[in-house]
């Protein structure tokens, strides 16, 4: 290789240096660009739902089957005249006997004087007590005063608890004005709810050819009835202390059941010589409420334990499971700017039961992304668990820990690194390179134009040195010179 040639080579080394390195540079850019995008958990929308699906069996690939206690046992056998168990979360019948036989049905009647006042008047309200004279000596009165002023709302624990049939008096009038015209709407919502073998003759439950009903209609009343959170606090309390009126009252449920069975949380009693005993009952065990009814038993014990025996035998056909447990992480919204998510767990253990057949789904509502502060506890979202398409129970999801809200430089990492950002960089950087690279095959200017190359190399190395010859010889030429001059001038003088 000639001399020219090897500082040619040389002097492109730097270029061919600068191109790699950008190409370089451009390949850990794109790099890094993809690794974040892959390294990121994908957000819990694109993770396959939970809800709608079955939860998962213990084994095999269908839910696993809910059997008796007994295998084999059969439906009780009750002495009532009519009887009923249903189950409250989607009104299927359990057992029934007669059920759509009309009977009497005493204080139950109370039960629809209850659904209009609650239908038409506010808890708070303050109506006025109504007169009202007993028909016997032995009907449980709250002893009110006509003229009284007290709340509704006491006037319901009054209704529910003791059965007092002046509260229920007062409340028909506090609603439509009158006895015969409350009646008329009792028929009325009655036909509404169709409740098709039911007829009232009165608020209170009096005996009468025209008060009436079946233990269906019964259970489907009192079914609607729970879904009244107030309806369902009274008729769950053993006792009450009612503070509105001329003086405070006590009042104290005739439910004994409350008093017995924990599981027990309702709802109405009912004596009168033609109707019997009377009792519409009601349990719950892992969020399955049973609402039962037994019509024409002979005495208060043959009705609370043929209402226990019906409510047993019902809960014989669940199976228990546990979906949701306590501090399960049920879901992980990523933070923002942040390559981190937050754990949301279940705030409390969801238990079910379920009949054979029966679906259960967990379906949870929880945010994609959380921003700002949060805060240990915190509720961020909610799991629900259904069972056939229906609610039995639900759960907040709350933060697992706290964590800080974004800082400046969270904010900045988020944008340098997100992928939107770094893959035109990176193109922006190989398209530079290239440019580089096509610049430093371009041909030598010395070659391609040599006599203005060499000029400009002069001016810029400044004037050569002179030998010393050529220093005498320019000393003679301009002694030379000047002899010239002065001879053309006259000579010396």
């Amino acid at each position: 290789m000639s001399l020219a040639g090897r500082d040619d080579h040389r002097q492109g080394r730097p270029r061919v240096h600068l191109v790699r390195a950008a190409i370089a540079a451009a390949a850990i850019v794109i790099a890094v660009g993809a690794g974040a995008a892959a390294g990121k958990k994908p957000p819990p929308g694109s993770q396959p739902p939970t809800g709608g699906e079955p939860a998962a069996p213990p084994s095999g690939g269908q839910p696993a089957p809910s059997k008796p206690a007994a295998p084999g046992q059969g439906p009780p056998r009750l002495d009532a005249s009519a009887w009923i168990v249903i189950d409250a979360r989607d009104g299927d019948v359990i057992a029934a006997k007669g059920a759509d036989r009309p009977l009497p049905i005493a204080s139950t009647t109370k039960l629809m004087t209850a659904y209009l006042t609650l239908k038409n008047l506010k808890p708070n309200q303050t109506v006025t007590a109504a007169p009202y004279r007993p028909i016997a000596s032995t009907e449980i009165l709250l002893g009110l005063h006509p003229g009284e002023k007290i709340k509704v709302r006491d006037l319901l624990y009054g209704l529910l608890l003791p059965s007092a049939n002046d509260a229920a008096q007062t409340l028909a009038v506090g609603v439509a004005g009158s006895v015969p015209a409350f009646v008329s709407q009792m028929n009325q919502a009655a036909q509404d709810l169709g409740l098709a073998n039911t007829s009232y003759a009165n608020p209170i439950g009096l005996d009468s050819p025209k008060n009436y009903s079946s233990a269906r209609d019964l259970v489907t009343l009192a079914d609607i009835l729970l879904q009244n959170r107030l309806f369902a606090r009274i008729v769950d309390s053993p006792s009450a202390v009612l503070h509105s009126g001329d003086m405070q009252r006590r009042v104290d449920t005739r439910n004994t059941l409350l008093n017995q069975e924990p599981f027990v949380d309702g709802v109405k009693t009912g004596h009168t010589i033609k109707a019997g005993y009377v009792l519409v009952g009601a349990g719950t065990r892992d969020s399955t409420t049973l609402i039962s009814a037994v019509l024409g038993t002979p005495s208060e014990a043959a009705r609370d334990a043929e209402t226990l025996e019906l409510l047993n035998y019902g809960f014989s056909l669940y199976r228990s499971s546990t979906p949701v447990e306590q501090g399960e992480e049920l879901a992980d919204p990523k933070l923002d700017y942040r390559d981190d998510h937050l754990s949301l767990v279940a705030e409390r253990t969801l238990p079910v039961s379920t009949r054979e057949g029966e679906r259960v789904a967990t379906s949870v509502d929880a945010p994609d992304e959380v921003s700002g502060a949060v805060e240990k506890g915190e509720q961020l979202g909610k799991v629900v668990v259904t069972v056939n398409g229906k609610q039995a129970a639900s759960s907040p999801l709350v933060a697992a820990e706290s964590v800080e809200a974004a800082t400046f430089m969270d904010k900045v990492a988020s944008v340098a690194l997100n992928p939107i950002v770094l893959l035109p960089v990176g193109a922006f950087v190989i398209v530079v390179g290239l440019l580089l690279a096509a610049r430093g095959r371009r041909p030598d200017r010395d070659q391609s134009n040599p006599p203005r190359s060499r000029r400009r190399e002069r001016r810029e190395r400044g004037p050569r040195e002179r030998t010393p010859e050529e220093r005498r010889r320019m000393h003679e030429e301009r002694m030379r010179r000047r002899r010239q001059r002065a001879e053309g001038e006259g000579g010396p003088r």
